[in-house]
């Protein structure tokens, strides 16, 4: 159960947040006092309402379909939530998606679409809750989905990669426009997650390697000095903080969270 209405006097919106990642997130944020709007697909109607139960009902919560390949889509969602809950204080652009395809293999409409829902759904959802801060006055944060693979790229993933490459830079070129309305912009970078997305990778990378499902990502936690996979968990606690008083002096980072695969 999240806390009270009375008690709820910052909001965040939190794209991508029917499930894994997006939902830990969401979770994190009511119980650190937010009033919280999750936002995905219309396909994902179902497991959004069982959330928002969940989570404490309208009081604290607010479920949205959206698709943050469309402007208007985000645009509306914005107005939702700022409807329902008073403002906005955090945009949370969560949703995204990989494709696991070598070079020779990757088509033109899954390029397109990677960059679609990565890039310009982080885009969009940036400048909707820009414009709406700016017009509150009261600063805000924006906080982008990156990842590992912002920052090294990976076999067959070279789509997946250019996007949250995309992503990081954009993000440190709009952390400095935004200064002056005292609306930090920061990015996460999970890296190995036992999500669904990541269960996709796995079993597209088994298929052709000719190995067991779920034995690449196992394989995975050799090279993770920490010993486990990362649970959904543990980048919502970096994203909590992002949205915390003690983050108001940070801008224009990527904060890695991967249990130590490597070191910058």
């Amino acid at each position: 159960m999240g806390p009270s209405a009375e008690h709820t006097n910052r909001s965040a919106l939190v794209t991508g947040a029917a499930g894994g990642i997006g939902q830990a997130i969401a979770k994190r944020l009511v119980a650190d006092g937010f009033g919280v709007s999750v936002a995905d697909l219309c396909s994902s109607a179902g497991q959004l309402e069982a959330l928002v139960a969940s989570l404490g009902g309208p009081d604290v919560a607010l479920d949205l379909l959206v698709d943050v390949t469309q402007a208007a889509s985000v645009e509306a969602a914005v107005g939702a939530h700022v409807g329902h809950f008073g403002g906005l204080d955090v945009m949370v652009a969560n949703a995204g998606l990989a494709v696991t395809a070598p070079l020779l293999e990757i088509t033109a409409k899954q390029w397109q679409r990677t960059m679609d829902v990565n890039v310009k759904g982080v885009l969009h959802c940036y400048q909707s809750a820009t414009r709406q801060m700016i017009t509150q006055g009261r600063g805000g944060r924006l906080i982008g989905a990156a990842s590992v693979a912002a920052h090294r790229g990976g076999k067959s993933q070279s789509a997946y990669s250019a996007s949250k490459f995309a992503v990081r830079g954009m993000s440190q070129s709009v952390a400095q426009e935004l200064a002056e309305h005292q609306i930090t912009v920061n990015v996460y970078s999970p890296g190995v997650v036992h999500t669904p997305m990541w269960e996709g990778i796995d079993a597209e990378m088994s298929r052709r390697r000719g190995t067991q499902l779920g034995s690449e990502m196992a394989g995975m936690v050799a090279g993770i000095p920490l010993g486990r996979l990362e649970l959904p968990t543990d980048v919502a606690g970096v994203v909590a903080f992002l949205a915390s008083p003690e983050a108001a002096y940070i801008t224009g980072q990527s904060i890695v969270v991967h249990g130590g695969m490597w070191f910058s």
